[in-house]
């Protein structure tokens, strides 16, 4: 099972050129580099705490901003997501975390469900950690979402610290998701859905 729940992705644009590689059953060994420092560091910690390996090269226009790099690796994120869980039989689907990080408390629910949707409720004092805007999660968080197709609500419970924000929300992000695409061995074969297909 685990042999086959892999992507690689490559996408390029005039603002973006990504190559990702995804192994969704892996030990959490990652080789990011997307030419935005903190970025790279959620995306190391996501990884990290999803137990998936994962490769992103990104060269990305950044001299003019870092949206396009952080959106483009979100789309490619869950696009490679979406191909490597395939039909999703045997899938639990649905998966929801907390995350302390000193002061803040960030919760994550996910439903693989098809249908593309993010509920995002943020509200952080400060807003960027050096020249990164915590806004770009969001838009991380919204292109993952609609190219992976899933139901996506993520909650700042409280924060302070725009640091812990971030990194309290890609961690559950990732706890969520592994959750959400590990298999239920009750479901063995079966997609999780009463439509049959999802």
């Amino acid at each position: 099972m685990s042999a086959h729940r892999t992507a690689t992705i490559a996408r390029k644009t005039a603002e973006t050129d990504i190559k990702l590689t995804l192994v969704v059953d892996g030990a959490g060994r990652s080789t990011i580099a997307t030419g935005v420092p903190f970025f790279d560091h959620m995306l190391t910690l996501f990884a990290r705490h999803g137990h998936f390996d994962l490769d992103v090269t990104c060269k990305g226009d950044v001299d003019v901003d870092y949206h396009h790099t952080v959106e483009d690796v979100g789309l490619v994120l869950g696009e490679a997501f979406k191909q490597a869980l395939g039909d999703k039989k045997g899938i639990r689907r649905y998966g929801f975390f907390y995350v302390p990080m000193d002061e803040s408390l960030a919760r994550v629910v996910i439903d693989l469900s098809g249908r593309a949707c993010l509920v995002y409720d943020v509200v952080s004092p400060t807003m960027y950690v050096r020249d990164f805007n915590l806004i770009l999660v969001k838009e991380f968080a919204r292109a993952f979402s609609n190219s992976l197709a899933c139901n996506l609500h993520v909650k700042l419970e409280y924060g302070e610290e725009p640091h812990h924000v971030a990194e309290a929300i890609f961690k559950s992000l990732a706890r969520a998701l592994d959750v959400a695409v590990s298999i239920d061995p009750r479901s063995a074969g079966q997609i999780p859905s009463t439509k049959g297909v999802i």
